[in-house]
């Protein structure tokens, strides 16, 4: 082999085993995605325009929930335990613990409120147990299946955790089929009941596949709770920010284009998965490379973020370009579905960009700064999008978007930046510090 040759595949094969592991990471999402996007279709064909906005809703409602429910402990786990696995009975407990405490009194406080908004069926009590049962499966066995997956990310069994995403959706969708295609199920009442017994047996599923890493051991790791509450708080209120818009469409426009909408903000949360495989993958090795400081991963972040920008343009122009097939797939009722998914397919570029600063301060424990700078944005997004929605949907809507996603990546950066120059700072006083004692 000449030495061009030879230091060509020295170069590369350092990254093989990288871009091997993001392929199949990225292929398990996709694949995840691609099955969650025909069980929403079959539902939205089946259910019709206004069952399915009423199952939208309430499915919008639990999306904010989840993020509460075990207040942020599974960050905590994967980010101790890719450090040192020796902790990871403590923290299983500590998620148990927490995931049980918090997603017992969602679930309560949900189906107490929910049915003052939302009627599944005309009798009160029937009305109760029917959303009580899609926020169980929404929050508390959701929650449950994910914490799994995200064990084996701790464990860097990524292997297992591709399977877990795959199995997941597949699962939903084979669920979405017989009950929809063969049993002719056209509520989202009746869908309720075939979407929990999907949910438990996947739930049964995992927590066997987990059994041989080891019980838990039930505790509070005290010193993790501000983590997770500030690790959790900002995907709550970006949850909330997200489904601002949609709740005030719900007042000033049609169900048609909710549920249009609905969808549309489905490809694009679709389109992200390529770029949350990258993210996901990462996490581990940032977690270690940042423990004795933020500016040892600035090289690191700013490749991800090289790749995360192309992987999120080639997802855009993808979705872009296949969006007039949609209507195929969700039905013709659907009529503003092409404009609206062309709309937003773009708005993942932005939103990769600033999402690899976010991951890389979460890696390295700066969760108060992070929480800070995404939990403001949030909170203001959530104004401007509904302002934007109640005053012009839904262009209003649009283009608010893509203002909130710039202006994080404008926020999100200048934090980052900002600790790794602290962070650098910190790390030469100590150095010299040391020269000078040991002199």
């Amino acid at each position: 082999m000449s030495s061009e040759g030879l230091t060509e595949s020295r170069g590369y094969k350092p990254f093989l085993p990288m871009i091997l592991s993001y392929v199949a990471s990225g292929g398990s999402l996709v694949l995840g995605s691609a099955a969650q996007l025909l069980t929403f279709a079959i539902l939205a064909r089946f259910l019709g325009v206004h069952e399915f906005s009423v199952f939208v809703a309430i499915t919008a409602v639990a999306s904010i929930a989840v993020h509460l429910c075990g207040l942020g402990a599974m960050e905590c786990l994967v980010r101790r335990v890719a450090r040192d696995r020796t902790i990871y009975p403590d923290m299983l407990g500590h998620n148990i613990l927490l995931t049980a405490a918090s997603g017992i009194v969602l679930m309560l406080a949900g189906a107490v409120t929910l049915p003052f908004f939302f009627a599944l069926s005309p009798e009160p009590i029937d009305n109760f147990a029917v959303i009580a049962l899609m926020l169980l499966t929404n929050i508390v066995l959701v929650r449950i299946i994910v914490l799994v997956e995200q064990i084996f990310i701790a464990h860097s069994d990524f292997a297992s955790a591709n399977m877990a995403v795959v199995g997941f959706a597949v699962a939903r969708t084979v669920a979405a089929a017989l009950a929809c295609l063969v049993f002719g199920v056209s509520t989202v009442a009746s869908w309720a009941v075939w979407q929990f017994i999907c949910h438990v047996l996947v739930a049964l599923a995992c927590l066997w596949a987990i059994k041989g890493l080891g019980g838990p051991r039930y505790r509070i790791v005290r010193e993790e709770l501000p983590q997770g509450l500030y690790f959790s708080i900002p995907f709550i209120l970006r949850a909330l920010r997200q489904n601002a818009d949609l709740l005030v469409l719900s007042l000033v426009t049609t169900a048609e284009i909710v549920s249009s909408y609905s969808v549309a903000r489905r490809m694009l949360e679709s389109s992200f998965l390529s770029v949350e495989a990258l993210n996901r993958l990462i996490y581990p090795g940032s977690a270690r490379m940042t423990t004795a400081g933020l500016h040892h991963a600035l090289h690191r972040v700013l490749r991800v973020l090289a790749a995360a920008t192309g992987i999120g343009l080639a997802a855009a122009l993808t979705v872009f370009v296949l969006a007039p097939v949609l209507p195929h797939l969700f039905g013709h009722e659907y009529v503003s579905l092409v404009g609206f998914v062309r709309g937003l397919a773009w708005v993942v570029v932005p939103l990769a960009i600033w999402s690899v600063a976010v991951e890389a301060l979460g890696a390295s424990g700066y969760h108060a700064p992070r929480a800070t700078v995404m939990g403001l944005g949030s909170i203001v997004g959530a104004g401007l999008a509904a302002g934007a929605s109640w005053y012009a949907p839904p262009a209003g809507t649009f283009i608010s978007f893509y203002v909130i996603e710039i202006a994080m990546v404008v926020a999100t950066w200048g934090v980052f930046l900002r600790f790794v120059r602290r962070d650098r700072e910190r790390a030469a006083r100590e150095f010299q510090a040391g020269v000078v004692h040991g002199n």
